[in-house]
């Protein structure tokens, strides 16, 4: 093919592309406005606030552990002849139950010989004193003072009467140790106790020292709780022991059925912070942790070492303003809707719990929070809400009516 026919083959084809676009220029439709509106202002919800007193509630975690807590141990040798059936692993005494009896026979015989010792010396006493009033008889038979202030005393053997006289104080006191040690072959429950471990049974040959078994107090546990140094403020802990603290709510949120939980209160702050954390540490009181008592029979039991959530209810915070706290923006500013348009504030914020933003400072009572998030934000932008969508779209309609 010649040059001449691909030029104008190629001039063709350009000529009909370019007519053909122009065609469809021609062509395309027309869009018409029917009743469309331009809308610039962006549709946002918002919440309104109201200024108030509000008691915030701060939730931590913490461990259960518990307030009496012994290692039964005893303070006499021998061979243990009766244990309680109940000082078992799981078992409850009261308090002054025998735990278990050591063989006290040796213990009876020793306060025998030591009461014999007592009463020999006693006899001494006696004695002496007869031989004293001897001598008093004689030396009155002695004309004259002839005799010094210590030879009389020889004379009169005072010296043996108290010599005597501290055989009977030291035979005394070896009869109150016998007694002690027959009184210590009964082991008995200090407290009211929850049998945590036992390791003894009749038989065994026990010493001081032995580990026999752990008892716990079933009268009251503690939670202890790590709190953040700026929140300790808000807690209310007791100036005595007739007092009691802010109240608390714990939840085993992994074993407790939803809705169940134990009432305690703020005992003590410790006055060393966690290691690992650097968090203050608090203690919870909860009274019946067991729920022994038949008005807590319904309630679920705590067990030790158990991690619990632990709500606390805080002083109450006078006039301020509650929100959300997600409703709190970067740097701690709020969007507020203010006359159509989007104002954001800087506020003060003295607490923020687990639900929710304490504000002192920096919005009005009565503000309009924006709560939906924004793609552009920027003070100044229009908004608007559902509300205002609605009128509008009312008043539109009644115009054209």
């Amino acid at each position: 093919m010649s040059r001449k026919k691909i030029i104008l083959i190629c001039l063709v084809i350009l000529f009909a592309a370019i007519v053909i676009i122009t065609i469809i220029f021609l062509t395309e439709p027309t869009a018409k406005s029917e009743g469309a509106v331009k809308e610039s202002a962006m549709l946002v919800n918002i919440v309104e606030v109201e200024k108030g007193n509000f008691k915030p509630t701060i939730v931590v975690t913490g461990t259960v552990r518990p307030i009496e807590d012994v290692m039964i141990s005893p303070l006499v040798n021998g061979q243990v002849i009766r244990r309680d059936p109940n000082f078992a692993p799981g078992g409850f005494l009261k308090k002054g139950e025998a735990l278990l009896q050591i063989d006290p026979s040796d213990y009876q015989n020793t306060l025998e010989l030591r009461k014999s010792e007592l009463l020999q010396a006693k006899t001494n006493v006696e004695i002496e004193m007869g031989r004293q009033f001897i001598a008093e008889q004689d030396l009155k038979l002695i004309e004259g003072d002839t005799l010094s202030q210590n030879q009389q005393d020889l004379v009169l053997r005072k010296p043996q009467l108290n010599a005597i006289k501290a055989t009977v104080i030291s035979a005394q006191a070896a009869v109150n140790q016998a007694q002690l040690d027959l009184k210590r072959t009964t082991l008995r429950v200090p407290f009211d106790a929850h049998i945590i471990n036992q390791n003894v049974t009749v038989g065994s040959q026990v010493a001081p020292g032995d580990n026999l078994g752990r008892l716990v107090g079933t009268d009251f546990y503690w939670v202890e709780v790590t709190v953040p140094l700026g929140k300790l403020k808000w807690l209310s802990f007791p100036d005595s022991k007739k007092e009691q603290g802010s109240s608390v709510r714990i939840r085993n949120v992994t074993a407790w059925p939803k809705g169940e939980y134990r009432t305690g209160f703020l005992d003590k702050q410790i006055g060393a912070l966690n290691n690992q954390t650097r968090l203050a540490r608090v203690l919870v009181r909860i009274p019946d942790p067991l729920a022994l008592k038949e008005s807590q029979q319904d309630k679920p039991k705590l067990i030790i070492g158990s991690f619990v959530e632990t709500r606390i209810q805080g002083k109450t915070i006078q006039d301020a303003i509650r929100i959300d706290r997600d409703y709190v923006r970067n740097n701690n500013t709020v969007w507020v809707m203010e006359e159509g348009k989007l104002a954001i504030k800087e506020v003060t914020i003295p607490l923020t719990d687990a639900e929710y933003a304490y504000i002192s400072n920096g919005i009005e009572d009565n503000a309009k929070v924006v709560t939906t998030n924004l793609s552009t934000v920027a003070s100044g932008i229009p908004l608007r809400t559902e509300i205002d969508s609605s009128e509008t779209k009312k008043n539109r309609q009644e115009m054209s009516d």
